[in-house]
């Protein structure tokens, strides 16, 4: 939990009061879709040169042709769908759980001496090793990927929970305390309100390893899903194909990053302009 004391700060974009500031961030921005390009011609012409078997490594061109001809034939839908549906449905279970959790033992030292030891040691078993276990108990269908995404996701938000709502100023909450405030007037109006950024990080940590426990899950068995897809393709030396499919799932976790870094700013919109305030922007 100690990894998780300190919350990274966003780097918030330059005024646009300042145009060379604003000029810089623009350009630097402009260079990430340039270096991907870069990289892709890179890994092209290198493949051509050493004249790598496509068994190994298939050249971008060929995972262009396997992404569309997927795509083009309804391949990879249903897949697509199975997947997102449980990488969304465990990420939310787990992030509810480990945020109820976070709250009764953030809120109540006893409940932290008799129930976080064993959410650590439940925590530190290898998820590939209990993840059988779940496929036996709830069969081959979505239930047990769920299950296994909300135990993979729920530790970031339990964690962040309870670092977030003990970061609260003391002074604060005596001052709370002195005008006869009770427990629950005190976590909404100060430990609360302190959590949220904390929370959030661990929602974008628990969201991007969502999509890891939906794999592993479809890895251990299943009937349908992008990790199932995943497997037929590397049984047919369909290397293309993989890396197709890796290539919908960075995005799937890229736009699930985004879409909760896009809640967070609606949500802690106070939190941004002490942000701003404080670097000047």
């Amino acid at each position: 939990m100690a990894a998780t004391d300190t919350a990274p700060a966003a780097v918030p974009a330059p005024s646009t009061a300042d145009p060379v500031r604003a000029t810089r961030w623009s350009e630097s921005r402009a260079l990430s879709p340039l270096l991907l390009v870069a990289m892709l011609l890179l890994w092209e012409a290198l493949i051509h040169l050493f004249d790598v078997p496509a068994i190994v490594v298939p050249t971008p061109s060929a995972v262009a042709v396997a992404m569309w001809e997927g795509i083009a034939s309804g391949l990879f839908w249903p897949h697509f769908l199975v997947t997102l549906w449980e990488i969304i449905a465990g990420f939310g279970i787990g992030s509810v759980v480990g945020i109820a959790l976070g709250v009764l033992i953030g809120l109540s030292p006893l409940m932290e001496r008799l129930v976080y030891p064993y959410v650590v040691a439940f925590q530190t078993l290898p998820k590939v090793a209990i993840a059988p276990i779940i496929v036996i108990w709830f069969g081959y269908g979505i239930s047990s990927k769920i299950i296994i995404t909300a135990t993979i996701a729920f530790f970031p938000l339990l964690a962040n929970t309870i670092v977030g709502l003990r970061s609260a100023p003391r002074e604060q909450v005596e001052m709370l305390e002195a005008c006869t405030a009770n427990r629950w007037q005190i976590f909404r109006m100060i430990r609360l309100p302190q959590a949220l950024p904390y929370i959030f990080v661990g929602l974008d940590v628990a969201v991007v390893l969502s999509v890891i426990g939906a794999i592993v899950g479809e890895f251990v068995g299943a009937k349908a899903g992008l990790g199932y897809l995943i497997l037929q393709k590397n049984f047919s030396f369909d290397m293309a194909g993989v890396f197709a499919i890796l290539i919908i799932l960075s995005l799937i976790g890229v736009g699930l990053h985004l879409l909760v870094v896009a809640i967070q700013r609606r949500v802690l919109f106070w939190s941004e302009a002490h942000a701003n305030s404080v670097t000047g922007a």
